[in-house]
């Protein structure tokens, strides 16, 4: 019995090598992201990703599993879509083991656009992480395709993605009160940005505690905060535009010295910098400067 589930491991875990070798790799894409804060997708802002998707001509497919009421959300925002001028968009509400079928798959078949609802992005990496299903979402992506994601549809857009959960503070009444190591959970989101992490909600719901601890845990990486009604578009150069009615700050540890704990095990550090951007605004993730609009 120990060897066969040996086995069912050791196949299950050449099986997610095998669709994470299919994705391409992100520097070569030529599709564009649509990364959406959370709170109002304003018009402005959806019309933008429809355009990049294709237009009146476009083919959306929408994945409404993060919602706790996805048989409610995947109706509307295909409503929504088409009330924006798409003659065709859908949504696909499945399982792992739904997005593994090869006829999940070929529903995917002609779609010029992606877009996840908002919700809790554990529930969406669960039901999408290492299947055919996302790896054919890349494959979209990397071919010049949108992909685009509010809310928990923005947090899983980084490698690194922030759940939401506390770790060590788990009874306190007001939530990632400190800038604690440790404290913050995140998991294996789906990697279109691998440059950054993604926060949304940002300024309204005051997380800069949380984003803050992952970036000096991770220096290496970018925090990206993008607020509500507000969007990122990341286009194939790796740079990217703010659009929307509210700010989006990019936080960066890679020049800190000195990255340390005191005796609370709060975080500290020395030289981060910070850029608050706005619409107009854009941010290059290579070279990790911002080209601000005059």
């Amino acid at each position: 019995m120990r060897s066969f589930r040996n086995n069912i491991a050791i196949a299950a875990a050449l099986l997610c090598a095998a669709l994470v070798s299919l994705q391409p790799s992100v520097a070569q894409a030529k599709g564009r992201l649509v990364i959406v804060g959370g709170g109002e997708r304003t018009d402005e802002i959806m019309k933008e990703f429809i355009r990049l998707a294709g237009g009146s001509s476009a083919v959306i497919a929408i994945f409404p599993m993060a919602s706790s009421v996805p048989e409610e959300v995947g109706p509307s925002y295909v409503q929504e879509m088409k009330g924006l001028g798409v003659k065709e968009a859908f949504y696909l509400n499945i399982n792992a083991e739904q997005a593994n079928q090869d006829s999940m798959v070929a529903k995917l078949k002609d779609v010029t656009g992606v877009f996840y609802s908002g919700g809790d992005q554990v529930l969406l990496t669960a039901a999408l992480l290492n299947t055919k299903v996302q790896a054919r979402v890349a494959e979209i992506y990397a071919n010049g395709g949108v992909v685009g994601g509010t809310s928990a549809g923005a947090a899983v857009m980084s490698r690194i993605m922030i759940t939401g959960n506390e770790l060590l503070n788990k009874d306190s009444t007001a939530s990632f009160f400190t800038l604690t190591k440790g404290n913050v959970e995140t998991k294996e989101g789906f990697g279109f940005v691998t440059e950054a992490v993604i926060d949304q909600h940002f300024v309204v719901r005051k997380r800069h505690n949380r984003l803050l601890s992952i970036i000096m845990q991770n220096p290496t990486l970018l925090g990206v905060a993008i607020d509500e009604a507000t969007s990122i578009i990341v286009h194939p150069d790796r740079k990217f535009t703010v659009i929307g009615e509210s700010v989006v700050i990019v936080y960066d540890a890679t020049r800190s010295k000195h990255i340390r704990t005191n005796k609370n095990n709060y975080l500290t550090a020395e030289n981060m910098s910070m850029h608050i951007l706005q619409a107009g605004d854009s941010f290059d993730l290579k070279s990790r400067k911002p080209l601000v609009k005059k």
